[in-house]
């Protein structure tokens, strides 16, 4: 049995997880799911039925891990990992990314986004130009999220950005611009988008 079980879907955020997998250099087997059926398995560990969602079979017991962010930061060993002084960086735009900058561009591509400066207090991403303006002024001045090394965080943050300049709820910022090129360099980037790539197409293919 491989060490990890990855329940994904080539169109969702299980590109990001995989990419993750192939940095970690994890030896996993995947599980394709369908938007129609949710397996049981699946649902098992996540009632949810989201994917991605990651089944650790540790020695001690599996492990489930769920959300992408999560699932970055648990993989993230050795030169994966923040160093002390990097931990900061490492988890506040990890993080910053997964909770205000992802709920905010949803929001204002669903139209829901708050227009009251007052209601713009209460909800958890805040001023969504502003939180944008954070992550590109932080881009701008470091290579990586955590300075000049990549890390997991830059998985996260690299396929929110990514994703954001193709769909055009990020601003084409140079800094955007420059950090998504930068990832997408990255050989495990290339060999995780190579498979799920193939795995759209055959999908399209059959439909």
């Amino acid at each position: 049995m491989a060490e990890y079980t990855f329940f994904t879907h080539p169109m969702s955020r299980g590109q990001i997880a995989r990419w993750a997998l192939h940095e970690a250099d994890a030896d996993y087997e995947q599980a394709l799911v369908t938007w129609e059926d949710r397996p049981a398995a699946l649902l098992s560990a996540n009632p949810l039925g989201k994917v991605p969602t990651l089944i650790h079979h540790a020695p001690g017991g599996d492990r489930v891990i769920t959300e992408c962010a999560a699932i970055c930061a648990y993989l993230a060993k050795g030169e994966l990992a923040p160093t002390e002084e990097e931990r900061a960086d490492f988890f506040r735009w990890l993080f910053f990314t997964a909770g205000p900058i992802e709920q905010g561009v949803t929001a204002r591509h669903l139209g829901y986004e708050p227009k009251d400066p007052r209601a713009r207090a209460s909800v958890g991403f805040g001023d969504i130009d502003v939180a944008l303006s954070m992550l590109e002024a932080h881009l701008g001045t470091h290579g990586w999220v955590c300075g000049e090394r990549f890390t997991l965080a830059d998985v996260y943050v690299g396929s929110q950005v990514a994703w954001g300049l193709q769909f055009g709820t990020f601003p084409k910022a140079p800094a955007f611009v420059a950090y998504s090129e930068r990832c997408a360099e990255r050989e495990a980037y290339k060999a995780a988008k190579a498979i799920d790539d193939a795995l759209i197409a055959k999908l399209q293919q059959e439909s």
